[in-house]
């Protein structure tokens, strides 16, 4: 496998996810990872649909995730839940306000995901950026929709366990949710890290990438 760092270092990240929990699952522990080895990082951390509860577990959430970040910009926005693609116009609106972040890396959703917010969400990232680094995460649902990722973020087990812990701590909406627990989380990870010859990793996906000689 071929590995390699990216350079130079990203400074303006965006994250965009449909749901409170789609960030801390499909890349929190990557998220972790850039703001311990990336100093003065900026990071925008986008929720289309979070309301009452679930908008106040987003905003604690983001909080923790983004605790060593030089700049956190948190963005909830309350679109209903499962229909991302019939409120088009408004939510294409949101993705526009978003083009003068500049950001050097995005991540957000895969347009294999069976979801339809999510699938709806890539398609509008890759509207609005396409000059920039998209790489999409993954969230593991009843559907038995996950891909074959090309992109894989090792992650050792502190981070691991803090990406854990901090699901637990503020998505209690979710804790009865027959997928919602620490197993599930860490064996995604252990399956990533297995594919790209570690032991935990996690795994997008990208489309596009321009290779510039030094």
């Amino acid at each position: 496998m071929l590995s390699a760092r990216l350079g130079p270092a990203p400074r303006n990240v965006l994250v965009i996810g449909c749901h409170p929990d789609d960030i801390e699952i499909g890349c929190g522990g990557t998220i972790l990872s850039l703001t311990r080895s990336h100093d003065n990082l900026a990071v925008t951390w986008v929720v289309l649909s979070a309301s009452g509860a679930r908008a106040d577990e987003a905003r604690a959430s983001a909080s923790d995730f983004l605790a060593h970040v030089g700049s956190a910009d948190v963005r909830l926005h309350e679109f209903r839940d499962g229909f991302l693609p019939h409120e088009g116009a408004a939510v294409k609106d949101a993705f526009e306000s978003l083009k003068s972040i500049e950001p050097d890396l995005v991540f957000t959703h895969t347009r294999f995901d069976l979801h339809q917010d999510h699938r709806f969400a890539c398609e509008l990232a890759w509207n609005t950026f396409r000059n920039h680094l998209i790489l999409e995460f993954e969230i593991p649902k009843y559907d038995g929709d996950l891909g074959s990722p090309n992109v894989f973020v090792p992650l050792d087990d502190a981070l691991v366990d803090e990406k854990i812990r901090l699901l637990r701590a503020h998505h209690a909406t979710q804790s009865e949710k027959h997928w919602f627990d620490d197993e599930l989380f860490r064996g995604m990870m252990r399956l990533r890290g297995m594919e790209s010859a570690t032991r935990y990793a996690e795994a997008f996906t990208c489309r596009k990438l321009a290779l510039l000689p030094a």
